[in-house]
């Protein structure tokens, strides 16, 4: 079966499972940008968590399925009809050839994801089918869909089932992000360290999948510039001279040579993909080994829904 993109959205691509293994090599990590969104929709239609599916930033799009197929949605909460009837979040949901799903802007956080029960065919690149943008990987020709784009897809049908209530993540406008200090942590004043974690932040509109400027004091650094290259993560707070930190997301590069003041852990690292312009976030100031713990209890926490969870937050 096939679908037709009738409008894009604001930023609508295919994403997958991470690029795991070559960032030695110069390749990001990349992936959804949320991935337990991710599996939470391929859970509903049967797929493994990594089944490529489209994540909608912001603004969804509109599309026709062109046959009868199985189809689920998840991640921010948003407005969505299928032939103008409201159709829910987080339960199986079924179309007709021809029916047209519309789906508008998201509630609260800033990516949902659209999962087909069979999967949507995608490029696989260097381990992935995931897109992406910079260097136009994977995906659907390696770029965000546009009005007139066909995807083609495995449709098969599937049993209903919902999300138990439990294992649907609330979303808001404030984040409190577990976070360990980094390498350079300590080229900032002692003032500045605990401004760090004591400050609520604000996303700027300087915010995509490569990362996220945060608003709020300035911070000082020691480095007048001349730190040399070094690897960053995705969950990466980097401090430039201006003084605005930058927290990296999964379509950052492997290097940068600004002051590493603080890591994400990863327990909480799948939250980046929702944190949207003119959201709040606290950072948690954590020791390594009381971030290694909540890891363990989230996946602990997980794993009778998401039994691949390991793989999807590791």
């Amino acid at each position: 079966m096939t679908l037709t993109i009738l409008k894009p959205g604001l930023q609508t691509t295919v994403q997958s499972r991470p690029r795991r293994g070559m960032r030695h090599l110069g390749v990001p990590a990349s992936g959804a940008a949320d991935p337990l969104s991710l599996a939470l929709a391929n859970r509903l239609v049967g797929n493994d968590w990594d089944a490529p599916a489209l994540e909608m930033t912001l603004l969804g799009p509109e599309l026709r399925f062109d046959a009868a197929c199985c189809f689920s949605l998840a991640g921010a909460p948003l407005a969505a009809t299928l032939n103008g009837e409201d159709v829910p979040c987080h339960e199986v949901l079924r179309a007709a050839a021809g029916d047209v799903l519309a789906t508008g802007a998201t509630e609260a956080g800033a990516r949902a994801y659209l999962a087909i029960a069979g999967g949507i065919s995608a490029q696989e690149v260097l381990g992935s089918a995931s897109t992406y943008l910079p260097a136009g990987l994977g995906g659907h020709n390696g770029k965000a869909l546009v009005s007139g784009d066909v995807l083609s897809c495995v449709a098969r049908e599937v049993a209903d089932l919902s999300t138990p209530e439990e294992f649907r993540p609330p979303l808001s406008g404030s984040w409190a992000l577990r976070t360990c200090a980094s390498f350079e942590t300590s080229q900032l004043a002692k003032d500045d360290v605990e401004r760090l974690f004591d400050t609520n932040w604000a996303v700027s509109r300087r915010a995509d999948r490569m990362g996220m400027q945060l608003e709020g004091p300035a911070l000082e650094v020691s480095s007048g510039g001349r730190m040399p290259s070094a690897a960053v993560f995705p969950g990466t707070v980097q401090c430039p001279e201006g003084g605005a930190p930058f927290m990296l997301s999964v379509d950052a590069g492997t290097t940068g040579g600004y002051p590493r003041i603080a890591q994400l852990a990863r327990a909480d690292r799948h939250l980046l993909g929702q944190a949207r312009p003119g959201d709040h976030l606290r950072f948690l100031r954590r020791a390594p080994e009381a971030a290694i713990q909540s890891l363990h209890a989230k996946l602990d926490y997980w794993r009778p829904w998401l039994p691949d969870i390991e793989s999807i937050l590791c």
